[in-house]
This record gives C-alpha cells, sequence and structure tokens, in this order.
C-alpha cells in the first residue's frame, strides 16, 4: 500500500511537470506570445486537463519568469522591458564569468568532457535539429559549466537568472546569421576551460554575452517595428 501511494505521488508530481514543458515549449515558440493571457478553463479544455495541474504547472513557469501572476485575474506570458532584460544580462554575465574562472581551478576532467561533448552536440544539430531542443542543449552546456565550478550558490542563482532569461534569449537565438560567432564562443569557452586558463574563459564568455545582448536588443527593436506596422 505504502509503494502504491508513492508511486500515486510520484504521477501527481510529474503531471504539472509535463504541463509546464508543453506550456514553456509554446511560450518559448510564440505560440503563446509575450503578454497573452493564460486562461485557466481554456487551457484546462484545450489540454484535456483539470484546472489543478494546470494551476501547479503556471506556478512552476511564474518561478522560471516565463509567467507574471496577477491577483484575481488570469496569468500571462511575461513581457519584460528592454531595460529590465538589460539589467538581468548584467547579473547573468558576472554570474558566468565567476563560474567561468571557477570551473577551470575546479572542475574535473569528466566534467570539463561532459562540456565539450554538449558544445560538439549543439553544432552537430545547430542548423537542422528542433530548435527548442537545441537551444535547450545550448542552455545545458553553459549550466555544465556552471555546475563545475563546484559552488552551490552560483549554481542555484545562475538556474534562477538563466530562467527568467530563457524566452527572451531564445526569441533572439534564433537568428542564424551569428553562427559562426556563437560556435566559436562556445569552443574557445571548452577550449579554455581545458586549459585551465581563465583569462581565456572570461575573454570567451564575455564575447559571448555581447553577442547575446546584441541580439536581444536587435529582437526588441524589431518587435517595437513591427508593432508600428
Amino acid at each position: 500500500m505504502t509503494g502504491t501511494t508513492s508511486d500515486q505521488e510520484d504521477a501527481d508530481r510529474t503531471i504539472p511537470a509535463a504541463i509546464a514543458d508543453r506550456l514553456r515549449r509554446e511560450i518559448l515558440t510564440g505560440i503563446l506570445p509575450a503578454g497573452a493571457q493564460i486562461k485557466e478553463r481554456d487551457n484546462a479544455d484545450r489540454l484535456g486537463i483539470s484546472r489543478t495541474p494546470l494551476r501547479e504547472a503556471v506556478r512552476i513557469l511564474a518561478k522560471e519568469g516565463l509567467v507574471t501572476l496577477r491577483p484575481l485575474r488570469s496569468p500571462i506570458v511575461a513581457a519584460p522591458d528592454l531595460n529590465e532584460v538589460r539589467d538581468e544580462i548584467a547579473v547573468l554575465r558576472m554570474l558566468e564569468l565567476m563560474s567561468g574562472e571557477l570551473a577551470c581551478q575546479k572542475a574535473s576532467d569528466a566534467e570539463i568532457t561532459h562540456v565539450r561533448d554538449l558544445a560538439r552536440q549543439v553544432e552537430t544539430d545547430y542548423y537542422t535539429a528542433d530548435k527548442v531542443d537545441v537551444f535547450d542543449m545550448d542552455m545545458a552546456m553553459h549550466s555544465a559549466i556552471v555546475a563545475a565550478s563546484h559552488n552551490a550558490a552560483l549554481t542555484r542563482t545562475h538556474r534562477e537568472y538563466l530562467q527568467r532569461l530563457w524566452r527572451i534569449r531564445f526569441m533572439s537565438a534564433r537568428r542564424r546569421d551569428d553562427a559562426n560567432r556563437t560556435l566559436g564562443d562556445h569552443a574557445g569557452m571548452v577550449q579554455a576551460l581545458a586549459d585551465r586558463d581563465e583569462a581565456a574563459i572570461r575573454r570567451h564568455i564575455d564575447n559571448h554575452m555581447n553577442g547575446m545582448l546584441a541580439n536581444i536588443e536587435a529582437h526588441f527593436r524589431n518587435e517595437a517595428k513591427a508593432a508600428k506596422g
């Protein structure tokens, strides 16, 4: 009986997570655009679920910064302005620079190999695989470098900011005209990590962040032009 109860509890926990995964993909791909309401009844009916797991899924996405909760009103897909995004990128930049330096000092050989494997997979799939899957792999590579810093507080804080910037990074990363720079930055980070070269990894991370910020600013400009017609 105890095992059955535990299995049921596990299933109950995974249902909201699975719903959150689907909604996250819809947000990232623009099916649910920034500012769109996530109406409880409509989405529960659409997904063929009850309102309770949907509500829990929305809370998961709110913790990630993808959804904004509103008292007595439907939650909406988060729509941060450019200044908010710049502030969060500034923090993310410092977290990744610190993690790169610490990873050069503390990463195991196995961790470095793992980062290298993720970077190679991103490069292999960059043009041909599902864009969300490639983006997830890209973010996994960054997270693996942070994890190799062996600093739990840094890893936890980085995860929070990575989640908060998830959608806008994906929307801006859909550009493919700067692929050489992006993949070159990845290769540079991996090599610097393998060489335990703290100055080099800072340089490559900083360049990567500059390129990401430029893409995001271009995304905001394009959205503003589209809104004007």
